[in-house]
């Protein structure tokens, strides 16, 4: 009996953990207005970043075009795919695409109006980046100060090769 209660134990924890790891199925909408379905990101081949950023936050925008500099050599050798998600309100949200555009930054810009996947992804505050490879997530962190980006790259070298 004490067996069976085990196994039983392990099963529920084992799906616990197995849910725990895929994308939550929420749908957020790119700078052209269309739907983008998280889970629909496929990380098993690739890694990829998820950048929180809001137009207001300095660190953020300074993160973002300084990945921007080296963004095509870390998708060369490493084939990520950086999503910037947007976690702007109704009134900086019309901010969005001319700061994107005037950054001519080269990322996927999803827009978290409701911050449904902020709140998914216990994000409290921006930046806070993410690393998701092979539907876990291999980095988490949150803020951001010169040379954060090595840190990033190197985690990202450390598991793709």
């Amino acid at each position: 009996m004490e067996k069976k209660i085990v196994v039983i134990l392990l099963t529920l924890i084992s799906c616990f953990l197995f849910s725990q790891n895929k994308l939550p199925s929420i749908s957020l909408q790119n700078l052209n207005g269309e739907k983008v379905a998280i889970n629909s990101l496929d990380s098993n081949k690739n890694p990829i970043i998820l950048s929180f950023w809001a137009t207001w936050c300095m660190p953020c925008i300074k993160e973002l075009s300084t990945i921007n500099d080296v963004y095509e050599d870390w998708q060369d050798e490493t084939n990520v795919e950086l999503i910037a998600i947007s976690v702007d309100d109704s009134r900086t949200l019309k901010r969005v695409k001319p700061m994107v555009n005037g950054k001519s930054w080269e990322y996927e810009v999803l827009l978290d109006q409701n911050q449904e996947l902020k709140r998914a992804f216990n994000v409290i505050t921006v930046p806070h980046t993410f690393i998701i490879y092979k539907n876990e997530i291999i980095y988490n962190h949150s803020g951001y100060t010169p040379g954060t980006e090595e840190e990033l790259y190197d985690t990202l070298i450390k598991h793709t090769r």
